[in-house]
């Protein structure tokens, strides 16, 4: 818990320069990172084609990870299905991410709370982890100058959704 709080802390003073960052790439480690998870729980992630964006490769890898683990872990009884989408905004400065699952869902009421530090919605007999996971995802987010949220209801799964900037070409 200690190391999550520090990494928590230090999301603005240790970060890397924002740099144009393939998502696909970042996706692609991602993946790797959590092969051993996708393939206990079977977990089936369909993703589109990710854009490049303007961030932190390493945070931006962080943020993935937690989105997708969280929607494994809470995928309820049955087998994973996640589904990654990417949509430019209306006003094209902006990329819209999101991760959708079928999983056990979150309560409109809780909806807000998920992303502070500590707010857990299930006992850590019931679920494992820290309760930093969605604080240390809207921290990465906020530094990106983006937004996360969720749409949710109780047994209908949740997409999270986050806004990063778009690579503008200079070119």
């Amino acid at each position: 818990m200690i190391d999550a709080l520090l990494e928590y802390s230090r999301i603005d003073t240790e970060g890397n320069p924002l740099t144009p960052t393939e998502l696909d790439d970042v996706l692609a480690d991602v993946r790797q990172d959590l092969r051993m998870m996708i393939d206990e729980h079977e977990a089936a992630i369909e993703a589109e084609s990710l854009p490049r964006v303007q961030g932190d490769a390493d945070q931006l890898r962080q943020l993935f990870q937690n989105l997708l683990s969280n929607a494994i872990e809470y995928s309820g009884e049955e087998r994973p299905e996640i589904t990654i989408t990417a949509e430019k905004t209306a006003e094209g400065s902006e990329w819209k991410l999101s991760v959708h699952d079928e999983g056990i869902g979150i309560d409109p009421d809780d909806q807000e709370r998920i992303f502070e530090v500590f707010q857990r919605l299930h006992s850590h007999e019931e679920r494992s982890g820290t309760g930093i996971g969605l604080a240390l995802c809207k921290r990465i987010v906020e530094r990106h100058d983006g937004r996360i949220w969720v749409e949710s209801e109780p047994g209908e799964g949740a997409t999270f959704s986050v806004t990063l900037p778009a690579v503008t070409d200079t070119s």
